[in-house]
């Protein structure tokens, strides 16, 4: 979201902001649709990305909105400039909620990189907070006794988050990584920045890839953090550079330790039940946690059918996370293989997932060939 220009009139034809003249406008974008109409109609109507009215109207409308067929070309637009996506109320309050009160139930679980050797800063450096203090983490979720196991598979193929799922990650999308949940009090360190397309000698990372060809983006491993607590303007947390998931240079060392550049460090205003969807291939880290509250996000990686970053799938997924799942949520934890070789397809506007497959003649053949059911 943008503001006009801070020294551009805040009336529209005459209009103050909040009268009858004014909202007419507003409603007029909002009809229209037109960007810069709507821009304009923000301001006259008062409802500004900085004012709090302007969150809660925001807010109310993602949580009334039902799920759309495809991500919006705003949404792919701003995707593809920065290599991440803020999802403003993806989640309600009451969801939110129960994934806290799950987190509660199970706080005994939780692990303190206290040690030197496992925290993510170098000692000294803007992003290692008070120098002692380490970050918390918690795994495990998908395999919870019930109740609390619920809400998070449920985040697996949520109606609000599935079509951005489909188009950032494509048709078969597979989660990658086990998820878990980090957790953090004033004080706690932040992380050095990584990710990238390249390593730090410059070289091409494979396994951190973005593209965009004919319209679709491509993310070999793509984020989603899911917000559980407030993050206001300066409490640290993730933080983003954004654009770098097109960059041609390696990050500058000074730079990846928050010692030069800090003006190319963007931290994203969230609010819990925000979500987040950003590149691994867009460098990004987190600045240390300053504000009173716990932070608290539920992080989770997805990649594309045919590729692979972790290797907790093989053999299989721990037992107890496949224990009662849905069809659809279980299409989500298949291995890496092409989506013709009978892979379980989500759709946005389906409930359940369609197959894809090879004829069935062929599939005999190679069954008589090969002596198994898959090349």
């Amino acid at each position: 979201l943008v503001e006009p220009p801070e020294n551009s009139s805040c009336m529209v034809g005459g209009a103050a902001p909040g009268s009858t003249a004014a909202l007419f406008t507003a409603a007029l974008g909002a009809l229209t649709g037109c960007p810069t109409a709507l821009l304009w109609s923000q301001r006259a109507s008062g409802l500004t990305p900085s004012s709090a009215r302007f969150r809660e109207v925001q807010r109310r409308r993602a949580s009334s909105r039902v799920a759309t067929a495809a991500m919006q070309q705003t949404d792919k637009f701003f995707f593809d400039l920065n290599g991440f996506l803020v999802v403003r109320g993806a989640l309600s309050a009451a969801e939110v909620a129960k994934l806290n009160a799950a987190v509660d139930a199970h706080a005994d679980k939780v692990k303190e990189r206290r040690d030197p050797e496992l925290r993510n800063t170098r000692d000294g450096t803007p992003l290692a907070g008070d120098g002692s203090t380490g970050r918390r983490d918690l795994g495990g979720m998908l395999g919870w006794p019930k109740p609390h196991r619920e809400p998070f598979r449920e985040l697996l193929c949520h109606p609000r988050l599935l079509p951005y799922l489909l188009e950032l990650c494509g048709p078969g999308y597979r989660m990658d990584h086990l998820p878990f949940v980090i957790l953090q009090n004033r004080g706690s360190e932040g992380f050095a920045l990584h990710g990238g397309p390249m390593k730090a000698d410059g070289r091409f990372n494979p396994t951190l890839q973005y593209r965009c060809v004919n319209g679709n983006m491509f993310n070999s491993l793509l984020a989603m953090s899911v917000q559980l607590s407030d993050h206001g303007d300066g409490d640290g947390g993730f933080c983003v550079v954004r654009g770098s998931h097109k960059m041609n240079f390696p990050v500058p060392d000074a730079f990846t330790h928050g010692e030069d550049g800090q003006e190319h460090l963007y931290q994203p205003v969230t609010r819990a039940g925000d979500v987040v969807f950003f590149s691994e291939a867009t460098v990004h880290g987190a600045k240390p946690w300053t504000a009173s509250h716990e932070r608290r996000v539920a992080l989770y990686r997805f990649a594309p059918a045919t590729c692979a970053y972790g290797r907790s799938y093989a053999p299989q997924w721990p037992a107890e996370m496949l224990d009662g799942l849905s069809s659809a949520q279980r299409a989500v934890l298949e291995p890496p293989y092409a989506l013709r070789l009978d892979r379980p397809v989500l759709e946005a506007d389906e409930s359940e997932p369609r197959q894809e497959s090879r004829a069935a003649k062929k599939k005999k053949f190679d069954q008589e060939v090969f002596g198994t059911s898959y090349f």
